[in-house]
């Protein structure tokens, strides 16, 4: 199905005049990536496999790996909402095909200077000296080194008594990428900060902070570092992992942390009160409060930003913004306040014009917006 025929059976849905032979094929089609291995062992409820179909598609498509497969629809769990998410399909996913957004035949005229994301961040050396990390800059220095992917510190042999911290501090407008010298990988969003060790005492608890902003840890297990737990702070909450993968959000325009557990387990302190989640399990906790609340989440929307995806599941526009705003650096202004509060669904690309993204909260909520120099206003 190329991508003429594709939009030709959407326009035919959407006019109300497709065939049942030619809707059972578009079903058939977008059904199909139910079968994808990559993600089987990690379905959940049939919103978190639907996100997870569409994005699938999304990557297949780009990459012209995609067939029509035929499959026994009534032998499908998911069959039951599939006619109501081609509607979603077109809508959300109808920039699969391309870098630029198309409704139905027409792309976009991107006229406006709103850049997108890219990797780039400030490296803040224990002597305070900055280095600027970006794509096609590299740096090296004895323990460690930089390249388009991220920065990478070597594994230490000795370690000196006293300790020395870095920061990487990722703006607005970028996401980066750390391995740290015990072999934990970091994945951080726009808007972060870290500071952490270069070096780690063998046999000692392994400890970072994570300043503000949003991180996700692949953390090296404590059997390869002689029984070593790590540890990740973020004002009064501690997060003691032997090894695992979470995603840890704490913004410092918001007024909660998060918590969130793919794999493994993580012991969650404020104060007094401790829990340990369970994968599939978020912690939640406010500022102004030392409750540790714990929730069953969507793991995968909660960390499709580090897959290079917006995933957003009946989220308030304002909160949608905060998020565009962030990965755009652009300023949100809501001139009809009531507005803010429309809910979107959406699983969007992060490498695409914010113009795209924009069109399809216009399609389906109504919503008006302009754009002025690096301000987006909703009318």
């Amino acid at each position: 199905m190329n991508k003429n025929e594709f939009q030709s059976l959407i326009k035919k849905y959407l006019d109300g005049d497709i065939s049942a032979k030619d809707l059972k094929r578009l079903v058939n089609y977008y059904e199909s990536f139910q079968e994808d291995t990559e993600w089987v062992e990690e379905l959940e409820s049939e919103d978190t496999l639907k996100s997870k179909m569409l994005t699938n598609i999304l990557e297949s498509v780009e990459t012209n790996n995609y067939k029509i497969k035929t499959i026994p629809l009534y032998k499908r769990s998911v069959f039951k909402y599939a006619l109501v998410a081609c509607l979603g399909l077109f809508l959300m996913l109808n920039s699969l095909y391309d870098n630029t957004y198309y409704n139905l035949t027409t792309p976009i005229q991107v006229e406006h200077a709103i850049e997108i994301g890219t990797t780039k961040a400030t490296l803040t050396l224990s002597n305070g000296t900055d280095v600027v990390l970006k794509y096609g800059k590299k740096y090296k220095s004895n323990i460690a080194q930089s390249d388009d992917n991220g920065l990478v510190y070597n594994p230490a042999f000795e370690t000196g008594s006293e300790i020395t911290y870095n920061y990487v501090t990722v703006p607005r407008g970028g996401e980066f990428y750390v391995k740290l010298e015990d072999g934990t990988k970091v994945w951080l969003n726009s808007e972060s900060k870290l500071k952490y060790p270069t070096s780690f005492v063998p046999g000692k608890t392994r400890t970072i902070e994570l300043l503000y902003g949003e991180a996700y840890f692949d953390v090296s297990p404590s059997s390869a570092h002689e029984g070593a737990s790590f540890k990740v702070l973020k004002d009064k909450q501690e997060i003691t992992v032997l090894g695992t993968q979470f995603n840890l959000k704490a913004y410092e325009d918001e007024d909660t942390i998060y918590t969130t557990l793919v794999e493994g387990k993580v012991h969650v302190q404020v104060d007094a009160q401790q829990i340990t989640l369970s994968p599939k399990e978020q912690a939640v906790v406010h500022f102004d409060s030392s409750k540790i609340q714990v929730n069953d989440v969507d793991v995968y929307s909660a960390i499709a930003w580090k897959k290079g995806i917006f995933s957003f599941k009946n989220m308030p526009l304002e909160e949608i913004m905060k998020v565009l705003a962030r990965w755009y650096d652009i300023e949100v202004i809501f001139k009809n306040p009531s507005v803010s509060n429309s809910s979107f669904d959406g699983v969007l690309r992060k490498n695409q014009h914010i113009e795209a993204i924009l069109e399809s909260i216009k399609i389906t909520n109504g919503i008006n917006y302009e754009i002025e120099k690096n301000k987006v206003i909703f009318k």
